[in-house]
C-alpha cells in the first residue's frame, strides 16, 4: 500500500491568496482548498502597498483551516520584498510592482549598465518593476538605510513562519540579479549599481528545508508540531511550470492568469542580442532548467475591464464575446501602457482608434477584441521562442486560470496552429505539493511529477481551426501600428 502525505500548499497571487491542501502519494494527487482570501493593494499617500500583514493572517487563518500537514510551502508572485531592521522587524508595508516609483529608474541604471550589458549578465527581460529598479528607485531612503535585510515576499512569510530567513533562487532569479549561467548572483552587475547583496539571506534551491512551524504558530493555528516548511518553487510560475503535464521536451507552455507568461523549459539561457531586443526572460527553474519566456499583459486586461463595468456576470460576457466578429481590432498585450490600473475600457478602444482599426463599442466586443489580443501575443510569443532558443515545440500547454476560459484556449490554438493542452487550473499549487512530496521521497523526478499530472488531473485538447492567414494578418497590422506609433 502506498503512503500518502498532506501538504499544505500556500499559492498568493495579485489579487488573491488561497491555502491547497494536496494529497501526494506514487499513484495519488488530490488537491483541495482550505481557504482563500483576498489580496487588496492599499493606496497610501507614499504610494501603493502590498497590506503583507494582511495576508499573514490570511495565511495562518488556512494553516488552522487545512488541519494537520507533513509540510507547508510558500509560492507567491516575484520582484516584490520587505525590508527588515537589524531585530527582524518589518520596515513597513512593502511597495506595490505597480507603484510609480521605478517610472524613469530604467534610464538611470543603463547610463552606469547598459541594457545590453545586463541582459548578457543576467538574461532578464526589461520590466520597469524588476528589483534591481526598486532597488535603485529606494536608494538614499531612510528605510533602505535602515534595512539589515531584504527578503523576497514568499521568503519574507516563511521567516514569519519558521524564524530562518532564506532567498529562494527561481525568485531570486527575477530580481535581475542573477547569473542565469552560475544559478548564483550577479555579483558585478551589483557592485556596478551600488547594490548590497549582503540584504539578502543565503540562496535556497527547491525541495530545501526552510525550517519548522515557530511554537507561536502551532499555537495560533492548532497544529500540533514538528511541521517543516519545504522550500519550493516560490516564484509561482516556477511551481506553474513545474505542472506542465507533457509528456515529451517539445512543448511551449503559458501560464495564465493576471499575467500571461508564455515560453519554453530549456537547459540553458539564451542570451543573445536577439533574444534581449525581442524581450524574453531567463528565469530558473527547477533542476538547472531555464523558464525562457515573455510577460504578456494577460487577464488583467479583461479584469480591470470587469470592474470598471460594475463587476458583471464572466460567462455573459464571454458569450456576447463569441459571438463578436472575430479579429476585427487587436491590441498590443505586452504593451507597458495597460499596466497601470484604471480606465481599461477607454484605454483599450483608444488604443484602437489611434491604429486606424474599427473602434469596438459594447463589453461584448472589448472583450472579444482583449481574447483575441491576447491569443496573438501567445503565437507571438511561442513563434519568436521557438526561432530565438531552436527549440521546435508539437503543443501548447496552458495552465492556470485561463484553462477555465474555454474561449481563449481555442483562440489559442487558432493563432498558433498547434494544439493546445489546457489544464490544470491550479498548476502553482500543484508544483507546489509535488515539490515537497519530491522532498519527502513520494514523487520521482520532473517526469514522474508530469506523468502523475497527466494520470490524475482534469486535461482538455483543443485542435486548431479557422483561417491561419487571418491571424498573420492581425498580426501584420499590429506591427505595422508599433511602427507608425516608433515602438
Amino acid at each position: 500500500m502506498s503512503v500518502i502525505k498532506s501538504y499544505a500548499a500556500v499559492d498568493l497571487g495579485a489579487s488573491s491568496g488561497r491555502v491547497m491542501v494536496g494529497r501526494v502519494g506514487s499513484d495519488t494527487l488530490e488537491l483541495t482548498e482550505a481557504h482563500r482570501f483576498a489580496n487588496r493593494p492599499v493606496r497610501v499617500p507614499e504610494g501603493l502597498r502590498w497590506d503583507v500583514l494582511s495576508l499573514y493572517a490570511g495565511v495562518l487563518d488556512g494553516l488552522r483551516a487545512a488541519g494537520q500537514v507533513d509540510s507547508v510551502g510558500i509560492d507567491s508572485w516575484a520582484v516584490d520584498y520587505g525590508l527588515l531592521d537589524r531585530d527582524g522587524a518589518l520596515l513597513g508595508n512593502p511597495v506595490h510592482y505597480r507603484d510609480a516609483r521605478t517610472e524613469g529608474v530604467a534610464e538611470k541604471v543603463w547610463g552606469s549598465v547598459p541594457a545590453a550589458e545586463l541582459y548578457a549578465a543576467t538574461g532578464l527581460q526589461y520590466a520597469p518593476f524588476n528589483t534591481l529598479y526598486q532597488l535603485t528607485a529606494a536608494r538614499g531612503t531612510r528605510q533602505l538605510a535602515a534595512a539589515s535585510r531584504l527578503l523576497l515576499i514568499p521568503d519574507l512569510l516563511t521567516y514569519w513562519l519558521t524564524g530562518e530567513a532564506g532567498t529562494e533562487l527561481t525568485n531570486a532569479s527575477t530580481t535581475q540579479l542573477i547569473d542565469p549561467r552560475t544559478r548564483d548572483w550577479a555579483h558585478d552587475i551589483a557592485r556596478k549599481l551600488d547594490i548590497d547583496l549582503g540584504l539578502f539571506a543565503p540562496l535556497r534551491q527547491p525541495g530545501d528545508p526552510a525550517g519548522v512551524l515557530r511554537a507561536e504558530v502551532l499555537e495560533e493555528t492548532g497544529l500540533t508540531g514538528p511541521v517543516p516548511v519545504t522550500t519550493v518553487g516560490s516564484h509561482d510560475t516556477a511551481s506553474a511550470v513545474a505542472a506542465v503535464p507533457a509528456v515529451d521536451e517539445r512543448f511551449a507552455y503559458i501560464c495564465t492568469g493576471t499575467w500571461s507568461l508564455a515560453g519554453l523549459e530549456l537547459d540553458a539561457p539564451v542570451l543573445s542580442e536577439e533574444s534581449r531586443a525581442a524581450n524574453f526572460t531567463n528565469e530558473l527553474g527547477l533542476d538547472g532548467t531555464v523558464r525562457y519566456l515573455r510577460n504578456i499583459m494577460g487577464l488583467w486586461l479583461l479584469q480591470e475591464c470587469v470592474r470598471a463595468w460594475g463587476d458583471p456576470e464572466l460567462g455573459t460576457l464571454l458569450r456576447a464575446a463569441a459571438e463578436a466578429p472575430g479579429l476585427r481590432s487587436v491590441v498590443d498585450a505586452g504593451d507597458a501602457a495597460f499596466l497601470a490600473p484604471g480606465r481599461m475600457p477607454e484605454r483599450i478602444t483608444e488604443a484602437c482608434r489611434v491604429s486606424g482599426q474599427p473602434v469596438p463599442e459594447s463589453p461584448g466586443e472589448i472583450t472579444r477584441c482583449i481574447l483575441d489580443s491576447l491569443a496573438l501575443a501567445h503565437r507571438r510569443a511561442v513563434v519568436d521562442a521557438q526561432r530565438l532558443a531552436g527549440h521546435a515545440v508539437d503543443v501548447v500547454h496552458i495552465v492556470g486560470g485561463g484553462t477555465r476560459n474555454a474561449l481563449l484556449c481555442q483562440l489559442t490554438a487558432d493563432a498558433c496552429g498547434l494544439p493546445v493542452v489546457a489544464g490544470p487550473a491550479e498548476a502553482a499549487a500543484l508544483g507546489n505539493v509535488l515539490v515537497q512530496g519530491r522532498a519527502h521521497g513520494l514523487v520521482g523526478d520532473r517526469t514522474d511529477m508530469r506523468r502523475l499530472l497527466a494520470r490524475t488531473q482534469p486535461l482538455t485538447r483543443y485542435e486548431p481551426s479557422g483561417d491561419p492567414a487571418a491571424w498573420r494578418a492581425a498580426e501584420a497590422r499590429l506591427t505595422q501600428a508599433r511602427l507608425t506609433e516608433g515602438r
